[in-house]
């Protein structure tokens, strides 16, 4: 019997192979790696709440965002706004009545250009010319108000007698600390010193410009800036003194050699200023009818205009340096 040889076989032939083609085309996610881990107290402040982050929506403010847009919200700011607007007009209106607002604001129109050169002239007034002062041209070619520091070197002004003022009250304690005799209450008593003696000096002014029959309209603020410049003088005396004498004060001769030229040089700057504030060629009456100023008026105003400048300007000067 013989068997049959499987393994001999011829191969059948088989139907090819066919892959299965997709009916549907499914997007498969695009995988990314995982963000970085969280630290552990950050964490912590994510649980609780960080009270300086926005949670949640868009609005940075929370809670509050609608705040200012709210309609009882912008009411209240018009009328805080209009309570505001009336209180300064009411203190301004109050003001008025005893300060003159905008010609006190005409004595500190300056330049740098015109504190530098003003300051070089009251120390070194030896040859300056001419003194008068500058006064606006109209349309109709007549002479109108007087011309601000900033355009006129002779004008007198207020920002310069007042920083001299303070600057002489903190040199004054600053050299007191200097020698070892600071105290806190001496602020107090140079700065009520300084107030003291332009008090009187103004008050001085005042009564001889009414006995003398002198009237202006700027005259009062004319002569407080005046009295002020005496401090420029004061100041130089104590800081040259200080360094001349070493540290001594303005003993010795050299700080009365110091002194006697800021004084010579302060009273000749208000001799020659102040002619045209107290000796006016012509004085105006209340009917705006202008007067000459008699011969022996005249002598009574220069003799009152020397005493001023000289004698009463020597005590002040000295009293301020002797502090």
């Amino acid at each position: 019997m013989q068997r049959n040889q499987y393994g001999n076989m011829p191969p059948a032939n088989s139907p090819p192979l066919h892959h299965p083609v997709p009916q549907h085309v499914s997007t498969v996610p695009q995988l990314r790696s995982p963000p970085p881990p969280v630290p552990q107290h950050q964490q912590q402040s994510a649980g609780y709440g960080n009270p300086y982050q926005p949670q949640g929506g868009g609005n940075a403010f929370g809670a509050y965002g609608g705040f200012i847009n709210d309609p009882t919200a912008q009411m209240g700011f018009q009328v805080g706004q209009t309570a505001l607007k009336h209180g300064t007009e009411y203190m301004e209106q109050n003001f008025n009545r005893y300060v003159n607002v905008s010609a006190l604001k005409h004595y500190f129109n300056v330049s740098n250009s015109y504190v530098v050169n003003k300051l070089f002239l009251v120390l070194f007034p030896w040859r300056h010319k001419p003194w008068s002062r500058k006064q606006s041209v109209g349309p109709n070619g007549q002479e109108g108000w007087f011309l601000p520091p900033r355009d006129d070197l002779n004008s007198p002004d207020m920002y310069i007698p007042l920083m001299a003022l303070v600057t002489y009250i903190l040199l004054s304690t600053l050299l007191a600390g200097l020698r070892g005799s600071f105290q806190p209450e001496l602020f107090g008593y140079t700065a009520t010193w300084a107030f003291f003696i332009v008090a009187v000096e103004i008050l001085g002014l005042k009564l001889g410009c009414y006995l003398l029959s002198i009237s202006n309209d700027s005259q009062l603020l004319d002569l407080v800036a005046y009295s002020g410049y005496k401090f420029v003088g004061v100041i130089v005396t104590l800081v040259v003194s200080e360094v001349l004498n070493h540290g001594k004060g303005t003993g010795g001769w050299m700080g009365w050699t110091v002194f006697g030229y800021c004084f010579a040089a302060n009273a000749l700057f208000l001799l020659r200023s102040l002619k045209y504030v107290l000796l006016p060629e012509n004085t105006t009456d209340e009917r705006g009818t202008m007067q000459t100023v008699a011969r022996s008026q005249k002598s009574r105003r220069t003799q009152f205009l020397f005493l001023y400048s000289y004698p009463v300007q020597l005590i002040f000067m000295w009293a301020l340096t002797s502090v």
